[in-house]
């Protein structure tokens, strides 16, 4: 037998299985609905993930060697990059997502244009799983239904997932990330060059951040909130854009986006033959409320689970062959979870709690530390008596905000 692994959602989660599958002889059938989808995203992505997932150059429109942190106060402190070959890259997702799409399908995926509305589930050992779908193809907006068999399903399609639904994966909390893509002039673009920005304080965000983030030819302006209220996001952006007012002034508006994002995994993530990768599964970052990372990686150590346990295809993986995956994602990066969760609670509470924040991002060991497991995702344990020097600031920090009040 050949297994065959239907993948919904070509996103970096989606395409990054796609694309591992394939490459070890696997039937792979990755859906999507949106060919030019644009998910509304910071689109920052860290510099391993260049190297790891083979990354041209020509897909980043920036390399942020410069990020600014501003308090609520406005008190503005300057985190720069030391090494020269260090950057944060900025992408547009349609460009990334496209790219990583178009490599899965050069590489023998199957490419299929349609929406997955349906999941039957089998009630024997090994029977095959039947996704019915919405077939576009053709170009007309109401499509074909069709359906296809397989033995294994990978949900990669979002914070939304049908996959999810289909499985009873159970709920979770999300946020809603809005931005507007806004184009400024290349005198102020200029400052953006290198640079990108995050704001904290309860005018902009109560419980996340808000940020611009530069693009290729315009700049993303954004805001992260759990508190899902249109009438509060409303109020949050125009917290953000008055507070970089004089940063965008005379900008045009050239996109308004919001997507939900997930605040912790999903309570279920592999059911049966069935397993959640990506926003699906629940991989975005507390605090930095990073994805596109988490998600690829977490998409491809699924899809090298699959592959071994199957032989290279040979055989059909079982529930407890799946959730091998879960095992190893939870031990590489359940720490930087916790930690991340930790610095949120603690962080983001209040404004004081906010300023204690940016005050202790002007400290270099903090700055070093931060980029290390930033950019490499490898938190480098400092020596006892850096570690012992950044949590004496950290204290020192939140007392001087007032922060440690209950």
């Amino acid at each position: 037998m050949t297994l065959r692994v239907a993948v919904v959602g070509s996103g970096p989660a989606g395409s990054s299985a796609a694309e591992t599958l394939v490459k070890a002889g696997i039937e792979t059938y990755l859906f999507e609905r949106k060919l030019d989808n644009a998910k509304p995203c910071g689109g920052a992505i860290p510099l391993c993930m260049v190297s790891e997932f083979d990354l041209p150059p020509e897909i980043i429109d920036r390399r942020v060697r410069k990020m600014k942190m501003i308090s609520p106060s406005n008190r503005e402190v300057d985190i720069n990059l030391i090494n020269e070959n260090e950057y944060i890259g900025m992408c547009r997702r349609e460009i990334l997502d496209g790219f990583m799409r178009d490599r899965a399908a050069k590489l023998g995926a199957n490419l299929i244009n349609g929406t997955v509305y349906k999941l039957d589930i089998p009630t024997q050992k090994n029977e095959a799983y039947t996704l019915h779908y919405t077939d576009h193809s053709e170009g007309n907006s109401r499509g074909t239904a069709k359906t296809l068999k397989v033995d294994l399903v990978i949900g990669a399609d979002g914070a939304n997932s049908r996959v999810a639904k289909a499985i009873d994966a159970g709920d979770y909390n999300y946020a809603i990330a809005f931005q507007e893509r806004i184009r400024i002039s290349d005198e102020k673009m200029a400052y953006y060059q290198d640079r990108a920005e995050m704001y904290v304080g309860n005018d902009v965000s109560p419980d996340f951040y808000a940020w611009v983030f530069p693009k290729y030819d315009h700049v993303a302006v954004g805001t992260g909130t759990m508190k899902v209220n249109q009438a509060m996001i409303k109020q949050l952006q125009a917290g953000i854009r008055a507070r970089a007012a004089h940063r965008i002034e005379g900008g045009k508006i050239i996109k308004v986006e919001a997507h939900p994002i997930p605040e912790h995994p999903r309570p279920r993530r592999v059911v049966g033959r069935v397993a959640l990768v990506g926003d699906a599964a629940g991989t975005v970052t507390k605090s930095s409320g990073e994805g596109i990372y988490f998600a690829a990686k977490s998409a491809r150590m699924c899809a090298e689970t699959i592959v071994e346990m199957s032989n290279n295809g040979a055989k059909i993986p079982t529930e407890d062959d799946l959730k091998i995956y879960l095992k190893r994602w939870d031990k590489q990066y359940g720490m930087t979870y916790l930690v991340l969760d930790i610095l949120q609670r603690v962080f983001y509470r209040t404004d004081a709690t906010r300023e204690a924040f940016v005050e202790m991002c002007s400290d270099l060991d903090v700055q070093k530390m931060t980029f290390d497991s930033y950019l490499y995702k490898t938190v480098v344990p400092a020596n006892p008596l850096v570690q012992m020097k950044i949590t004496a600031k950290t204290v020192g920090s939140l007392l001087r905000g007032h922060a440690l009040a209950p």
